[in-house]
């Protein structure tokens, strides 16, 4: 069976990479992808997918559906396709979208004897808003059951954490005065914010070695001679463990208080991002991986313990999923470099577009035919959310 979804895989081939190099070349940034969501929404219209278009608050996501006999496993495949201001695709989004379409239609067309649905949701905007986390209170991804996706990368693996994130923008109001003549009559929101950074670098010392604090001034309010009556800074806390950082928030908002109430100003405390922690599930990671050296892969490396954030961790936290992230540039590139441009249409680009698919493709079949692996999926997720990891 896996070998006749790579075949399907193959024969539509041409048509995938024409949609992925057109994507490439004509990059639309974050809520304005509607191009390329035409393509890949046309595609899945033509293979008899039921399409839904500007659905959970956003123009450019959408959610596509195909039912095969009744019941079974409900399986997500979720795609971006946002480029990067003044740089285009060089984070390999256009790869996604061709790569688990291509995956959704092979299962569509190869597996006609079996009971499962599949999901595929566009997810827009992933470089700046993270839709998918607005999308999921807005009801999105309620209706799977696993979540894979895939992203282009140095190597071929996949990831067995991610870390929670919550941004703030932190404004300090004081009162404005001369700072020669009347320097008593100034409240400075400026010392407000310099209180809260000295607090979070005594904070530093006080909690889990995972837990990371950012902060930066946005506008420190004015010049030299003058009390600032205004300051405003940018504060980025993050946690492998979304429930330990909550309660990292709750005494970090009490620093915030404890610098305003010191300088007598007021201050506000307005959170502009928020991403949850994956929870890890290896079984899944292992079923991947399994199917990436099936269909030889290259590159292959075990999963990374070290990440960043991502809005797909606010999905991962509800259901199981994973993303297998495919080799095609060289050891050691960063994403969101001009090597991921240099090599958005080559020929390795083009090859780990088709591997993921099939990877996608095979995996989503083990998942179905044997109902024993998602049982082990699912129960390695309970457990793992329940201890926290």
């Amino acid at each position: 069976m896996k070998n006749l979804l790579n075949k399907y895989i193959d024969k539509i081939a041409p048509e995938i990479l024409s949609m992925a190099d057109s994507i490439f070349d004509d990059p639309e940034l974050g809520l304005n992808e509607f191009r390329a969501m035409k393509k890949i929404t046309d595609f899945l219209r033509k293979n008899d997918f039921n399409v839904e278009e500007n659905i959970y608050g956003f123009e450019t996501a959408f959610r596509a559906t195909y039912k095969s006999g009744k019941g079974g496993i409900n399986i997500g495949l979720l795609c971006e396709y946002d480029a990067l201001e003044g740089l285009g695709h060089a984070c390999a989004h256009h790869m996604q979208g061709p790569s688990i379409i291509a995956a959704a239609v092979a299962l569509k067309e190869v597996l006609k004897d079996y009971d499962y649905n599949i999901v595929v949701y566009g997810t827009p905007a992933e470089e700046t808003l993270g839709a998918k986390v607005p999308m999921e209170k807005n009801g999105a991804f309620q209706d799977i059951d696993i979540a894979l996706m895939m992203h282009g990368s140095p190597m071929t693996t996949t990831d067995v954490k991610s870390l929670a994130l919550s941004n703030f923008d932190i404004i300090f109001h004081g009162v404005s005065s001369h700072a020669a003549l009347a320097p008593e009559k100034g409240r400075s929101a400026l010392d407000g914010l310099l209180l809260l950074f000295q607090g979070i670098e005594f904070f530093r010392e006080h909690v889990k070695e995972d837990t990371k604090m950012h902060y930066t001034i946005v506008d420190a309010g004015g010049p030299a001679n003058v009390v600032p009556k205004y300051a405003k800074a940018k504060v980025s806390l993050r946690s492998y463990d979304r429930n330990y950082l909550n309660d990292v928030i709750r005494r970090f908002k009490k620093i915030v208080e404890g610098a305003a109430m010191m300088t007598e100003t007021t201050c506000e405390i307005i959170e502009t991002k928020s991403l949850d922690s994956k929870i890890p599930v290896l079984s899944l990671n292992r079923i991947l991986m399994e199917n990436a050296a099936e269909v030889n892969a290259p590159r292959i490396e075990p999963p990374r313990e070290k990440t960043g954030s991502t809005d797909f961790g606010n999905v991962m936290f509800k259901v199981p999923g994973s993303c297998i992230r495919i080799a095609f540039v060289p050891p050691g590139t960063s994403s969101h470099s001009e090597k991921f441009i240099e090599c958005g249409k080559n020929e390795d680009a083009h090859n780990a577009i088709l591997l993921a698919a099939k990877i996608l493709a095979n995996s989503s079949y083990d998942l179905i035919s044997k109902p024993e692996l998602y049982n082990e999926v699912k129960e390695e997720f309970k457990k793992n959310k329940e201890i926290k990891i």
